[in-house]
Order: structure tokens, then sequence, then C-alpha cells
């Protein structure tokens, strides 16, 4: 039987809870995950996200941005942080970036410049973006809408839209992240996964966050992303191997690996 491979596009494997155990990664390899994606969320994050690229170079990937929850009175300090590390390494998305509307209305105004000037970063550096749409997928699609010039790529991570919602983004060229949620008796993400071709979708954990069943509850890891692909398989009637066939190959596109 071929050896299936997996791509984890969104997880938080600096975060202390995983850090703190040093065979996350290893765990995630034997499980066929064979690179993992990392967000940043500020210029706090960073230190600890780069210290895991430069240990697994090959497997853990980073991203640079200002997530929206972080976007406060020195916002634009953090940009110009994101803008010089751009300048300095490697990154393979700006991420992840958008609107949260679901934690705090007050910065709205300013989340939607954060989000404008990174995607105006990600055309400069020819970078994909990872979206985080929280409560505010409407908002994002019009942001991404206004600023697509036909080479803007990347994901909607943790899609929670609707099936029209997920095609207007397909319509976009941009792909849905589809996590643990996809595992979990309530909500309407199974729908979308159904309608929608695995041509548009792709993997994620989102860890430590939104643990897939049977593990919820529990904190979330990258060597889950099988879990997520025998739900996505069944879902939509086709093999764990086409699962993971089409969604390796998005995300490679996506982040361009194919050509590095």
């Amino acid at each position: 039987m071929r050896l299936m491979t997996f791509v984890d596009t969104h997880t938080h494997l600096y975060d202390e809870r995983l850090m703190a155990d040093e065979q996350q990664v290893p765990r995630a390899l034997d499980a066929g995950v064979q690179r993992m994606y990392m967000p940043n969320c500020d210029s706090g994050t960073i230190a600890d996200m780069l210290q895991l690229a430069d240990s697994w170079p090959a497997n853990c990937l980073p991203m640079m941005g200002l997530h929206p929850c972080y976007v406060k009175d020195n916002y634009e300090q953090e940009l110009a942080t994101v803008t010089e590390w751009l300048q300095k390494r490697k990154f393979y998305a700006i991420g992840e970036i958008g609107i949260d509307l679901y934690w705090d209305k007050t910065w709205k105004e300013q989340q939607i410049i954060a989000f404008e000037t990174q995607i105006d970063l990600a055309l400069q550096y020819d970078l994909p973006i990872v979206i985080h749409s929280r409560e505010a997928t409407p908002e994002c699609i019009d942001v991404v809408r206004r600023k697509q010039n036909g080479k803007l790529g990347g994901i909607f991570h943790c899609f929670s839209g609707t099936v029209a919602e997920a095609r207007q983004i397909a319509d976009l060229g941009l792909y849905l992240g589809i996590g643990g949620v996809v595992t979990y008796t309530k909500g309407t993400l199974p729908d979308v996964v159904r309608e929608i071709p695995l041509q548009h979708i792709v993997l994620e954990t989102d860890a430590p966050y939104l643990t897939p069943v049977p593990y919820r509850g529990k904190r979330n890891e990258s060597s889950y992303i099988p879990v997520i692909a025998a739900k996505v398989a069944e879902i939509k009637g086709v093999s764990l191997q086409e699962v993971a066939d089409v969604t390796t190959a998005n995300a490679d596109k996506i982040f361009g690996f194919a050509q590095r």
C-alpha cells in the first residue's frame, strides 16, 4: 500500500501546551503528516515559532502576520515588525490575518486596515494568505474580492460559513481549511464538505484548539490530521488515500512546496 502523506496547513506548534511535548512533531511525522504550517500571532510568538522552524526545517514551516485578535492600539508597530521579518528570512505565507468579530468589535476598523495592509504585503512578496474570519466571513470575502488581482491565493482557515460563502471563496481562487469541527455532531460544516469539491479543500488542526472526535476534550495536535481526513473521506464517499492525495496536492500548490 502506498504511503499516505498529509499536510497540516494551520497548527500553533509553538503554543506552550505543545512546546512542552517534545514528541509532538515526531508523532505527527509517524502519522504521515510531513509538513506543518505555523501561523504567527504577533511579535510575542515569533521567537518560539522560529525555534521550531529551525529545529525542523523540512517539516515545521513558519508564516508571518498579525492575528486580528492581537490588533490593538499598537497595531502599526506590530505591522512594522511583520514587514521587518519578511525582509530577514523565508516565510511560507502571510498569516494568520483577517477579521474577528466574535470576541470584540472595538478594533474592527483597525483589523480591516491591518488585513488589507498584510494582503498588500502578500502580493508584494508573492505569498499566499491564511485568513482568520470568525463571525466575519462575509467581511473577509469582501476584502479579498476587492484585493483579488488574479495573483492572490490562500486559505480561509477554520471555515465556518455557508455553502454559498464557500462557493464564493472557491470562485475567488482560495481554499477552505477544514479541521476538527467537521467531526462534531452539531453544525453545518459536513454539508459544506459534501457540496464543495475536494479540489478546494485543505486540512488543518488549529492545534491546540478544536480537537477532533474522539479526542475532543483534550488538546489538539498535528498527528490528528488523519482523523480529520477520515471524516472528510466518509462525508464525501471517497477513499482516505484520495483525500490525502488531493488535499496534500492542494496545500503544496498554495504554499509553492513543489517549486522549492
